[in-house]
């Protein structure tokens, strides 16, 4: 959600800077100079999930597998449900790949 209302914000901020002229750019460039730290902390957030060290994330590759199907040193599973499985899954059901 967070890199979709990012999209959303820069596409909308872009297109008052066409509509407006090219001073107007100046919002799209404040914006994401604003949003630089919160999307490092998402993506900080995200390399969590997968069981590992935060400054995993300037590698861009453990964005694309799934998370840690259990709580790990983080914290616990943010896709378990009640009964701890991940995604509804009953226990019985083969782990995945890790990708999407």
């Amino acid at each position: 959600m967070f890199v979709l209302f990012n999209t959303i914000i820069t596409f909308a901020l872009g297109l008052v800077a066409a509509i407006m002229g090219s001073d107007w750019n100046v919002l799209s460039d404040i914006y994401q100079f604003a949003i630089i730290i919160p999307t490092v902390a998402v993506g900080f957030r995200r390399v969590h999930d997968t069981n590992r060290s935060g400054w995993w994330w300037f590698l861009v590759v453990p964005l694309f597998f799934n998370g840690h199907p259990n709580d790990n040193y983080y914290g616990p599973d943010p896709k378990a449900d009640a009964l701890g499985n991940e995604d509804g899954q009953d226990s019985e059901t083969a782990p995945s790949l890790g990708l999407r």
